[in-house]
Parts: structure tokens; sequence; C-alpha cells
């Protein structure tokens, strides 16, 4: 314990100056090295999700000629009808309707949205 000391106090500003700058150099190297790994983690599993989706196209374009057809069956039970969305997508509606519904401390069955739409 005694020779940690001594070694500190016996050394100079230089040499603590360079101590400083090395300690930093390593540090940033781990972070550098830390971001790459992530990064390419990130691309790594982007690759993969890019090749499910190619897998599917076929099952999600059926899909997609079926949902701008009108609804032929009536609400559902609470619901108060129909929203008109303009630019936003189904997903965000919802999520702007539940925020709004919680906020103002009201089940979302008794409130009733006209429409949507994305100010720009």
């Amino acid at each position: 314990m005694k020779t940690l000391a001594l070694t500190a106090a016996k050394m100079g500003l230089g040499e603590a100056g360079i101590n400083a700058v090395l300690g930093y150099a390593v540090v940033f190297f781990g972070l550098v090295l830390l971001m790459c790994v992530v990064i390419l983690l990130g691309k790594a599993l982007a690759g993969t999700n890019r090749k499910a989706e190619a897998k599917t196209p076929v099952a999600a374009a059926p899909a997609a000629a079926t949902a701008p057809t009108a609804p032929t069956a009536p609400p559902a039970p609470g619901s108060a009808g129909e929203v008109k969305l303009f630019d936003v997508p189904d997903k965000e509606a919802a999520m702007i309707m539940a925020i709004v519904a919680d906020q103002m401390g009201k089940p979302l069955n008794e409130l009733r949205f006209k429409s949507i739409k994305e100010v720009k």
C-alpha cells in the first residue's frame, strides 16, 4: 500500500499527463469497439428481418388488397363509428386515440373521433 502512494508522490506532472492521456485513449478505444459491435449486430439483425419479410410478400399482398374495402359488418358494440385518417397510419392513429383517452381519463369507447390528420 505504501509503495503505491510513494510512486504516485514521485510522479512528475509530465508523467501524470501522459498516463491520463493514455487512460483516456484506452477508454475511447473501448467505446469505439463497442459502438462497432452494436452497429454490426444491428445490421445483422436487420438483414434477418429483411429475409423474413422477403419470404412473406405473397401472403401480405392479398391482405392489403382486402383492407381498403368498406366494412360490411356492423361496428363492434361500444364503438362510436368510423374515423377518417388523412396521411396517418392505423397504428399511429390508435396510439393517438389511446393517449387522448388516457389524458382525458375516459374510456376509449366513450370518445368519438371524427378524423385524424397529420399537421405538416
